[in-house]
């Protein structure tokens, strides 16, 4: 029989409100870091995020790959309009599981990606 005392635990890592060259690598430090253990759930709290460029896109990819790889859930908590629009223009949106907060990316119940319009 299998202990589940010691599964790892769900983790959020709050991601700063801009993410770009400058903030990316420490960020994607931080989620290396919480990943090297293992946890079974990651959660990016990107809800504080009011931009993003394409290290914020890049540096969520790469902690995703990483998780896939061993075997751990990556979501995201992305509440900006304008972060979700960068997202769905990158077409990351159905690689990384979107939730509006991260208390609802850890019940894990997804928002629809919003469709980019190209005007």
């Amino acid at each position: 029989m299998t202990d589940l005392s010691y599964a790892p635990r769900p983790v959020v890592v709050a991601l700063p409100a801009e993410i770009d060259m400058a903030t990316a690598g420490q960020a994607g430090e931080d989620l290396g870091s919480v990943l090297a253990n293992n946890p079974s759930t990651v959660i990016a709290d990107m809800t504080a995020t009011r931009f993003c460029d394409s290290s914020g896109i890049s540096m969520p990819v790469r902690a995703h790959k990483h998780a896939a790889a061993h075997g751990t859930e990556f979501r995201r908590g992305v509440r900006s309009a304008r972060v979700l629009r960068i997202l769905a223009l990158a077409g990351i949106g159905q690689l990384l599981p979107v939730f509006p907060t991260w208390p609802q990316a850890l019940a894990a119940t997804p928002v629809p990606e919003p469709q980019a319009h190209c005007e």
